[in-house]
């Protein structure tokens, strides 16, 4: 690219916009190529890079493939070592190379001669669906049932042939909104037509040639595949059937909620190959179950699988409004689960998707951050929402698709490890915040009965095995999620520099945090001169983004907005690489929560800057165990305590902790109050497998020791740049419980959550928090359910509403006080 592309120096503020635009377009479509940075290593790049520079060699990690614990088999499938080395293409760039024909009239109609040779016809997707439904024996069964209920208390009405007829007539009525039609010709023009639209207003739809030859090998197998993609914005329903349709892969069937039922554009959805389902699946006013509505989607997805169809299935249930992925609601995946172990189809290949925005097509959730209710989906809005759409540029998209797995291998090898039941909250947590409590142990002969109860047909292995799998999806797909350009900008504004910095200085960040991301195994989803990225970058984020021009060597200035609603939508953007950091972000709060309190208990002939390894891997364990509903850490199949393990190795790795002399070592006895604390933790699992040798050295290497800190200034600012990271979820944390303190009686939980965010949110605009961002709705919502799982809060349903009070164990206020000291332990403040 020219260097004269973009002159930071002498640049006008006023065509920063435009000049960006300029600079970005010139490699819209150019070749994968790293850019270059030719100035001096900053100190945040010199913290942890310099033991790898010898090993980046600037090559994109493959990401996406699946467990090796779990899915040994379908790892070597699909797989070989060429599939890394096929690189990145863009999905909306089509000439007339992608086509049967040359010359300027190919030139002219390219996009009209790629879509009409998609393969793409009737024949491909299910037939006589609802008739097939309706014919169930299990559906048949729930109509007759239904139709034989009581019609008033005390009274029963004969299961006639009318009654029957009425709830076939109503079971007719329901699988007209759930059974899509797909219209092959439909798909050919709306894939004309999104070649358009998102040539307009993105940059790029990047995919990885590799993943999709994965893909095609498993749609070979002749075997439903079912698409399980992150949800971040409604354009991954059209994104995910565009490329799979350019890449003359069968389009899946994608299950909608019943909320985007709206005329007109639900008959387009539904010849796309959507489907709509309630996003609850009881709605009935006396909020019994609906039997016939989970027989009838049930049989449904049955069916599909049975006539081997394709299924995009959204977990998170909603799209994700705080930037990170949400919590998984599996219960689509629980159908298809028992869809197998009914034997409706031999088997099914799982495709966990990650999806990269630089910029959401819906700008923010700003409104529904702030405690507005959210407004429901019209046909107004969705006309709106295109207009919007077409005048203006979102940058650059990532699709990245993991490596399929068999369900039924997965299934097969958790029947087979006699892993104990999983520790509660509670259980995990209250012994340390707690610690005069009697201790609160996990029943051994729970964890001695589970491998014999690890059968399909036992409904606690069911719904654990469901979990683990929905669990395991999640965190694949979040793994592969590619890191933005616009995320990296919002994260060093806001936990770096947020004060400010020089444009240069940032350039400079940037490009050391790229090579963080990738030192690390993640993937980028952007390329070209760091100089220009960020421009991009800066562009895409708008008003969030202060811009102002020095008189020291004419230099920009760019600081974050500190509106609320600008600090909230760049913690969005800055979600988008937290996972990258998250487990060191995890050692750094658990380095400070260890060191503070050595030092306010003063330790007993052991030197204050030495620190107990197993001391910070069991404080890192306890942290991961109070954020766990905020992201997940490690895979279901992992131990959480070796994860944390590993991390702290990382960090020694770097240099970032020291591994104290042996003579040191062995002056140093822990003090009795970490004694204390320690025989108050479970006692995490054992990190050696069955397979190993009882010769080997595996208890050699993981017997404790202690370490230092090292004081260099370069590792100092990394440290706090990772603590920063979490300090918005701490304080939103540690403020929900000086909240509590104030608790009074019994309270619906709607009304406590919007108690709770006033109080947040009351906090930011008198300038007492620390963080702004800490006053996102998502943090209210996940800290009064962390509460309520480690005992804070009972809970008790009336009706459609769950009422509040404090437990007995946090009725005293000093154990309320001993939560708050909890959490804020791990806090700089």
């Amino acid at each position: 690219m020219d260097e004269t592309a973009l002159s930071l120096g002498t640049i006008d503020v006023s065509y920063l916009s435009t000049s960006a635009e300029c600079s970005i377009s010139r490699c819209k479509h150019s070749s994968e190529e790293w850019g270059e940075c030719n100035s001096r290593p900053t100190l945040f790049r010199s913290a942890t890079l310099k033991w790898k520079e010898t090993l980046l060699s600037r090559k994109r990690p493959f990401v996406g493939r699946c467990c090796y614990v779990c899915t040994p088999q379908s790892r070597d499938n699909f797989f070989n070592a060429s599939i890394p080395s096929l690189g990145l293409r863009n999905v909306i760039y089509i000439n007339e190379t992608h086509t049967r024909y040359r010359g300027w009239l190919a030139r002219r109609f390219c996009y009209v001669l790629f879509v009409q040779e998609r393969d793409v016809h009737k024949g491909m997707f299910a037939k006589n669906l609802t008739e097939n439904v309706l014919n169930n024996s299990r559906v048949q069964k729930a109509i007759v049932d239904e139709a034989s209920e009581p019609s008033a208390p005390g009274s029963f009405a004969q299961t006639d042939l009318k009654a029957i007829n009425k709830v076939k007539k109503k079971a007719r009525k329901i699988l007209q909104e759930m059974v899509a039609n797909v219209s092959p010709a439909l798909i050919r023009l709306t894939g004309w037509v999104l070649l358009k639209l998102f040539n307009s207003f993105f940059w790029n739809i990047q995919i990885h040639r590799g993943q999709i030859e994965m893909v095609k090998a498993a749609t070979e197998m002749n075997l439903p595949l079912i698409f399980l993609p992150v949800h971040k914005s409604h354009i991954d329903y059209l994104l995910l059937t565009f490329i799979l349709f350019c890449h003359n892969i069968k389009a899946p069937y994608i299950a909608a909620g019943n909320n985007l039922n709206i005329p007109i554009f639900s008959t387009l959805i539904r010849k796309l190959g959507g489907f709509f389902i309630r996003r609850k699946l009881d709605q009935s006013p006396d909020g019994r179950k609906d039997f016939l509505y989970r027989a009838l989607l049930y049989v449904h997805i049955e069916e599909l699988l049975r006539q081997q169809q394709f299924l995009e299935i959204f977990l998170e249930g909603t799209r994700s409004r705080s930037g990170k992925t949400s919590g998984a609601r599996a219960g689509l995946l629980s159908v298809v689960v028992d869809a197998l172990f009914s034997n409706a189809t031999p088997d099914v290949l799982i495709i966990p998707v990650g999806i990269s925005y630089d910029r959401i097509i819906e700008g923010h959730y700003n409104s529904e951050q702030l405690g507005k209710p959210k407004k429901n989906e019209s046909l107004w809005s969705i006309a709106r929402g295109v207009f919007r759409m077409l005048r203006k540029n979102y940058g650059c998209v990532r699709v990245d698709f993991a490596q399929p797995f068999s369900l039924k291998e997965y299934v097969n090898s958790q029947s087979q490890k006699p892993v104990p039941a999983p520790l509660s909250l509670e259980q995990a947590l209250l012994p340390a915040i707690l610690p005069s409590r009697p201790n609160d142990t996990v029943d051994e002969g729970t964890e001695a009965s589970l491998p014999n109860s690890r059968d399909i047909t036992s409904e606690p292995f069911r719904r654990e095995l469901i979990a683990n799998l929905a669990e395991h999806i999640l965190f694949t797909a979040n793994k592969s999620c590619a890191v933005m350009s616009t995320h990296i900008v919002a994260c060093l504004l806001l936990y770096r520099h947020r004060q400010g910095t020089d444009l240069s200085r940032l350039v400079e960040d940037f490009f050391s945090m790229k090579e963080e991301v990738l030192a690390r195994d993640f993937d980028l989803g952007f390329s070209g001169n760091s100089d220009d990225v960020v421009m991009h970058a800066i562009h895409l984020l708008g008003n969030c983004v202060n811009i102002t021009n020095t008189s020291r060597n004419n230099e920009f200035f760019i600081t974050p907005s500190t509106t609320i609603p600008a600090v909230f939508e760049l913690n969005f953007y800055s979600n988008g690489v937290l996972h990258v950091f998250i487990k060191e972000a995890i050692i750094a709060c658990s380095l400070h929560a260890v060191q503070s309190r050595r030092y306010r208990n003063g330790t007993s002939g052991a030197s204050p800057s030495l620190i107990s390894q197993e001391h910070l891997v069991r404080k890192a364990a306890s942290l991961c165990y109070l954020l766990s509903n905020e992201f997940t850490v490690s895979l279901p199949c992992q131990v959480i305590y070796q994860v944390c393990h590993e991390s702290v190795e990382r960090l020694i790795q770097y240099g970032i902790l020291l591994v104290a002399e042996q003579d040191d070592q062995e002056d140093v006895s822990p003090s009795l109050t970490e004694q204390q604390w320690d025989k108050k933790l479970p006692e995490p699992l054992s990190w050696r497998s069955d397979e190993e040798d009882e010769d080997s050295d595996f208890g050699e290497e993981q017997r404790d020791c202690y370490l230092k800190v090292s004081q260099s200034q370069e590792h100092q600012q990394y440290i706090t740049f990772l603590q920063r990271l979490l300090g918005p979820l701490l304080e939103a944390y540690s403020s929900a419980v000086i909240f509590v303190h104030n608790f009074s009686g019994p309270v619906s939980e709607s009304e406590y959550l919007q108690k709770l965010h006033r109080h947040l949110i009351s906090r930011t605009e008198k300038n007492v928090a620390v963080y702004a961002e800490s006053a996102t709705y998502s943090h209210v919502k996940n800290a009064v359910k962390v509460f309520k799982e480690i005992g804070v809060f009972n809970q008790t349903k009336q009706r459609r509403d769950t009422i509040l009070e404090l437990s007995t164990t946090f009725l005293p206020q000093r154990n309320r006080q001993k939560l708050l000291e909890f959490i804020m332990s791990f806090m700089v403040l």
